[in-house]
This record gives C-alpha cells, structure tokens and sequence, in this order.
C-alpha cells in the first residue's frame, strides 16, 4: 500500500461573504495519524472536503507527496473516507458494500472476494460478509464503513467526525481500533473531531482550529501542558485562567501577581517584566493540602466540592480570585466544607503564559 504526505499550502476557502478557511497551511507526515480539532463552524470539516476534493480552495494549494491535487477531481485522488452517518448502503450486504468501490474499479471476481475477506478481517468483520447492514450494531457498521474504506488501498484516510453517532462505550473501544488499523495499514491519516479525549488519546499530532485558523499544531502533550492562545486553553480541557503582569525575572522563573496572588512561572520567549499576560493554570495541578505544606503556598477558601469518582472539583476563592482545583483519586468521602481555609500549590512549569487577548 503507498504511503503518501499531505501538505495544505496557504488554503482559503469562501462561500459567499463567509470566510471558512484563512491561509491554512500545514503537512501530514507518512503514516501520521493527525486530528483535527475545534469548535462546530471552525472550518475542519471545510479542510478534510477541500483534501478529499469536494471543496475548491479560492486560494492556496493541496498536494499529495509533493503532486498538486488541487484541481484534481475527488475520484481521482485515491482517497478512503469514512463518514459521520457511516453512509452504508441499506439494500446491500454487509460484502457488497465492502465491495462497491472495487466493482466500480471493474476488479476480477476473485480478486474483489479476496480483498474484501482482508478488509472485514482487518476490523474484526470476519464472518460477516452475508449479514444485512440493518442487522448491525452502530459499531458494526462503523467497522463496515472503515473496511470499504481500505479495501481500496487509498493513498490516504480522511475520517469526519467518524465516532459521533456512537454511545461513550462505543466510541472509547472504536477510536483505539480506528488507531490501530491505521498504523498497521501505514495509512496517512486525518481525523476530524470536536471530541478533545478522543483527539488526546489517539493522535500522533492535533492541529486546533479557531474560526477558520490554525490556531496551534503538536503533539497531544505539548498542545495540553503549553498552549499558545486563550482559545486553545480553553477548547481543549479545562483550565483557570487569571490576568496577571509580569513584575520580575530570576533566571529562568518569571514572578506574576494577579490581583494580590504572586507565583512563579517558567520564563517563555516573548515574554518579560512589565508585561501584562494571561495565566492558564490546568485545575489538576493545582495541589491542595490542609496545612501549610513545604515551599511556596498560597491560600484559599473552598466555595463549594463536587465528588465525581475519580476526582474531587473544588471550586475555591483566592484574594477575590475564582480557582478550580482537581483532586485525583479522592481517598476522603468528606470533602472541605465551605468557609474552610486550605493551602494550594502550583508548580512554575504548571504556570502557562498567555499574550492577552479579546475574548470574542
């Protein structure tokens, strides 16, 4: 099966007076896995069709290891897709469905039997070539649907919103097959998702889009521990975030106050004394203890504690300030009670700085 790289060059897209995609640019590494993320109307769905070629970019360029594909008609880009709706055909088997796109390639009998044997092995379908779509389970037929996407052996697999329509159960099991078919298949990959758990956990690489922009590409753990905006903060997980000036410099720690609050923060380029920034502090590391632990601490009143299994969210008052902390693996069914005076950590590495920005 060819392996191919994908590379968006300075992509716009519009329809009309609306503006989906905004010199988008980025490239997909051979066999990568990529997930693409954001809000609905962020323009992804936009840029897996403008790859696949059902949308025409008014600017810009799509290739395929290194060929200009742009114009290229989308039957004749070698691509497999798989749909949110699945797109199954109902009248058809669960084979004849498999086999469609190799009958309209005028594939030998023998050769349309075998391969589509391989493709409902490849998503643990084997057996069911005979079955009627509408006796599948929706998780069947996503298998179903990934199958008549491979059995092509296309260059590259666009997914769109492929888990969707599926229960948590469903979509938690799916997405690890969806990851492990792809690397065993050496396919490039784009996957596009609002879901931020199924994005961190089976990318390679998350691209985060923001009305039509790319705002932040790496991977799940750089895009998580350091994001590069308020937006990409805020959409993918949860976080605090305090205005707050930088007043000092010791090295490689920046001090910040925000309102009466002084921490320490890793020092970032671009960043330095004088300077007024966001910080984004993920609840999980905020760390909180009854009595004053050892090093820096600070303070806080508990507004109110919500058990939720696996972790415990405090919400808390600090100098007027408003904080949520996560604790992990509660082992106390009694949670502080509001009014009580706690003291929180954060670690300087824990301390994100963000440039400002309006919040529209």
């Amino acid at each position: 099966m060819a392996k191919i790289a994908i590379a968006v060059e300075g992509v716009t897209v519009r329809f009309g007076d609306s503006v989906a995609l905004r010199q988008v640019s980025l490239s997909i590494e051979p066999g990568e896995l990529l997930l693409l993320l954001g809000p609905s109307g962020c323009g992804k769905s936009t840029l897996l069709r403008s790859l696949a070629g059902f949308v025409s970019p008014d600017e810009g360029r799509v290739l395929f290891d290194g060929a200009d594909v742009t114009r290229v008609p989308p039957h004749q880009r070698q691509i497999g897709m798989v749909f949110q709706s699945f797109a199954l055909f109902p009248h058809l088997s669960v084979g004849e469905n498999v086999a469609f796109g190799l009958r309209e390639q005028r594939r030998p009998t023998s050769e349309i039997q075998e391969r589509v044997e391989r493709a409902l092995s490849d998503v643990k379908m084997g057996g069911f070539a005979a079955r009627r779509v509408d006796q599948l389970s929706g998780g069947e037929q996503q298998r179903v649907a990934l199958a008549r996407a491979l059995v092509t052996r296309p260059r590259c697999l666009l997914l769109d919103e492929p888990l969707s329509n599926l229960d948590a159960g469903l979509r938690h099991s799916m997405r690890e097959e969806i990851r492990r078919v792809c690397k065993e298949h050496g396919l490039t990959t784009l996957y596009v998702t609002h879901d931020q758990k199924e994005a961190l956990a089976i990318a390679d690489r998350i691209a985060v889009m923001k009305a039509g922009r790319l705002e932040q590409l790496g991977s799940p753990w750089d895009v998580y521990r350091t994001p590069r905006s308020r937006s990409v903060a805020t959409f993918l997980g949860e976080t605090n975030l305090l205005e707050a000036s930088i007043t000092a410099k010791d090295g490689q720690t920046l001090r910040v106050r925000a309102g009466s609050l002084e921490l320490s923060a890793e020092a970032r380029p671009g960043f330095d004394v004088g300077q007024n920034v966001l910080l984004s502090i993920r609840p999980e590391c905020v760390q909180l203890s009854q009595t004053r632990p050892h090093g820096a601490a600070f303070q806080v009143t508990s507004v109110k504690s919500s058990y939720l299994g696996e972790i415990c969210e405090h919400e808390l008052s600090c100098a007027g300030l408003a904080l949520r902390a996560y604790e992990l693996n509660p082992q106390s069914p009694n949670a502080p009670s509001a009014g009580s005076e706690l003291w929180a950590q954060v670690r300087p590495s824990d301390v994100v700085l963000l440039e400002t920005e309006p919040t529209a």
